[in-house]
């Protein structure tokens, strides 16, 4: 009790959205202070880390034999244990660090962490122990899709069902809420990585030409779309001719990216009228008045909330700064106990 008195005061709480694309980190009274790329660069002998986040993103598929750059997360779940420990602990000294302080700080935070709703037990105590092992003192683990119904101010405690879907990196949650728990969950490992990889597919089919993911994913953001467009856009990239070898540029359309784009997130669409298909009669109807709510990184893209509205006949809307709907409702359970025990599916392990 003591040293948890003293930690509480020597530490900073965090929100964590520990994401396959992106890491974000919320501290107690201060709001985000951390969004980087969910990537380390490592040497490939020693394990030592090089770097971290935007650094170790710009390493990717530009490093030499001895060092490998890459994403410890994948579909949602840790990949790479000791990375991911690696780089919470990263995060966690950043957040810490006191220039003017002459005794070195021992960060021991409690951190509430969002996790993808369809991981296994083991994968759920796998982020416990990396976050555990990087330095927190608690750790407590909130399924995304409530963590961001919570970010993008939805009744999750009322009767009255509401209705998520989270497009992240790795993984597309899907869920309806009500009554502060999860009534119908959904874990579709298409997200927006599966989007980059429809565009590398398409430009090497279309135009035999050899894409980077950094380069789809740039692609994706500057003119995708998942509905048609009155405005034509246009982007030039830049890869391999598979033909020659040699360096080539070619210029894509919206269009293109859209029919690129087409079969995962029809993938999605179907997955979400699936889910609205098995609603409980006394929550269907609040759904239809609320709406569909979509956030992460894939509720960005032009046009889905059309897309997703004419496939499933209800409204949907895109909450507010959809990147950060799961950290902001994992800032948020930091300071509702009350709430964060309701909502937790693990949690306190020490």
């Amino acid at each position: 009790m003591i040293l948890d008195f003293i930690f509480a005061l020597t530490s900073h709480d965090l929100a964590i959205d520990l994401g396959t694309a992106n890491t974000l980190v919320a501290v107690k009274n201060k709001g985000i202070v951390i969004r980087e790329p969910s990537v380390v660069a490592r040497h490939r002998k020693t394990k030592q880390i090089l770097a971290v986040g935007g650094e170790a993103k710009k390493m990717l598929g530009k490093t030499p034999r001895t060092i490998e750059a890459f994403r410890p997360l994948n579909d949602g779940v840790i990949a790479d244990f000791d990375a991911t420990e690696a780089m919470l602990r990263h995060y966690i000294q950043l957040i810490h660090e006191n220039p003017r302080s002459i005794i070195p700080r021992i960060p021991r935070p409690r951190v509430v962490v969002g996790i993808p709703s369809g991981v296994t037990e083991v994968e759920r105590r796998a982020v416990s122990e990396a976050a555990l092992a990087a330095g927190a003192r608690s750790a407590y683990l909130v399924e995304e899709p409530m963590a961001g119904a919570i970010g993008s101010k939805l009744p999750v405690e009322d009767s009255r069902g509401s209705m998520i879907v989270d497009i992240g990196g790795g993984t597309t949650e899907i869920a309806v809420i009500s009554l502060g728990g999860i009534v119908i969950n959904r874990s579709l490992k298409i997200a927006g990585d599966e989007l980059d990889e429809a565009i590398i597919t398409y430009v090497r089919m279309k135009h035999a030409l050899l894409l980077g993911q950094p380069s789809a994913e740039a692609t994706k953001i500057a003119i995708g779309s998942a509905f048609h467009t009155r405005e034509e856009k246009y982007t030039v990239v830049r890869g391999r001719d598979l033909e020659s070898g040699l360096p080539k540029s070619v210029k894509l359309s919206s269009s293109e990216i859209r029919e690129a784009l087409a079969n995962p997130i029809h993938e999605i669409i179907d997955a979400i009228n699936e889910t609205v298909e098995e609603i409980p009669p006394e929550l269907i109807g609040d759904v239809l008045e609320q709406g569909i709510t979509l956030a992460g990184g894939g509720a960005l893209t032009l046009g889905l909330d059309k897309a997703v509205a004419e496939a499933t006949k209800m409204p949907v809307w895109v909450s507010p700064d959809p990147l950060t709907c799961v950290v902001r409702g994992a800032y948020i359970l930091l300071s509702n106990s009350k709430l964060l025990e309701k909502v937790k599916v693990t949690g306190g392990l020490k």
